[in-house]
């Protein structure tokens, strides 16, 4: 099922994306319809039996914790979907319903264990820090993996919006894995991303407050955060979901070609997945019944079993 986006909540977006009107009271008027957009999406519940972990921590600040769903009866070598959430680089929650809701529901019943984690956010730290924040919450989840019933080493992430801009840098930058002490999880799932390239989204026009926010004046920072500029062959396969009906400030279908293209040059595995659905509902359906969980269920088990069978080998 797909619910139409109130024409409302989108003009206040472009309002707010282009500075018109107060930005305060447009921020606060977008978030009460987007809540009451969110509570009107139908939501899959937990299987019977879901067990939670709650608030483990992989670092000292109170940002750095993750969740653990733990099907009911999880077999041993389990899968690992690894979600990181959206909300600009500086707010969002691992507990958020849309983080967690339909994707943990459908995973669950698949066998997989499903993390949700949090890291800190801006001010306190910009998105390298933040990506550093995610590869240490890899490794302490990959290092606990067994007292769940899970394989450290059949691990894939997944994030949206920011959340998505944050495990694509770690998938282009493998280092930041490395110096955190984890293994490379065998996929990443991106879900509308629109900061692929950062240093050409910093160059539009206009470029809305929350990216300026986030990466600032410095072109040699925007590179550093950058998967486009950083993107090599040690790269991760990608799988790149983009919201093919948005296009400001720039389009992330357009952003996520351009990124597929130089992974595909570098050998790595790279497939684009547009979709006609809102940025919101790129990660608030997935796990409803549709072609749309279908076509990344296929990706991720593909992912998995190409695996499986290179151990038996």
């Amino acid at each position: 099922m797909r619910i139409a986006t109130p024409t409302l909540i989108s003009l206040l977006a472009v309002a707010l994306f282009a500075g018109i009107g107060s930005e305060a009271s447009a921020q606060q008027r977008f978030r009460q319809l987007l809540e009451q957009r969110r509570a009107a999406t139908p939501r899959a519940d937990l299987p019977a039996g879901t067990r939670i972990e709650r608030d483990i921590a992989y670092g000292n600040d109170p940002k750095q914790r993750y969740d653990v769903y733990l099907p009911a009866h999880a077999q041993p070598g389990a899968p690992i979907l690894f979600m990181v959430h959206g909300g600009g680089w500086r707010r969002g929650d691992k507990a958020s319903p849309g983080v967690v809701g339909n994707k943990a529901a459908y995973w669950l019943n698949q066998g997989f264990v499903f993390v949700s984690a949090n890291n800190r956010l801006v001010p306190d730290a910009d998105p390298m820090q933040q990506a550093e924040d995610v590869a240490a919450a890899i490794a302490s989840v990959q290092q606990h993996a067994r007292q769940w019933n899970a394989d450290p080493g059949r691990m894939l992430l997944m994030g949206h919006s920011a959340g998505a801009h944050l495990v694509v840098l770690v998938a282009t930058k493998p280092d930041l894995l490395r110096k955190a002490g984890a293994q490379r999880p065998l996929g990443v799932v991106s879900l509308d991303s629109g900061a692929l390239d950062v240093p050409s989204l910093m160059g539009q026009a206009r470029v809305p407050e929350l990216y300026r926010n986030a990466f600032g004046s410095d072109p040699a920072f925007w590179r550093s955060v950058s998967p486009q500029q950083q993107l090599d062959r040690r790269a991760l396969p990608l799988l790149l979901v983009c919201s093919s009906t948005r296009h400001f400030p720039t389009s992330p279908c357009d952003e996520a070609r351009k990124l597929a293209s130089r992974a595909n040059a570098a050998s790595v595995p790279a497939q684009v997945l547009p979709e006609a659905l809102q940025h919101g509902e790129i990660n608030s359906q997935l796990g409803l019944p549709s072609a749309y969980t279908q076509a990344v269920a296929g990706w991720i088990t593909n992912r998995v079993n190409t695996t499986l069978t290179q151990i038996r080998r």
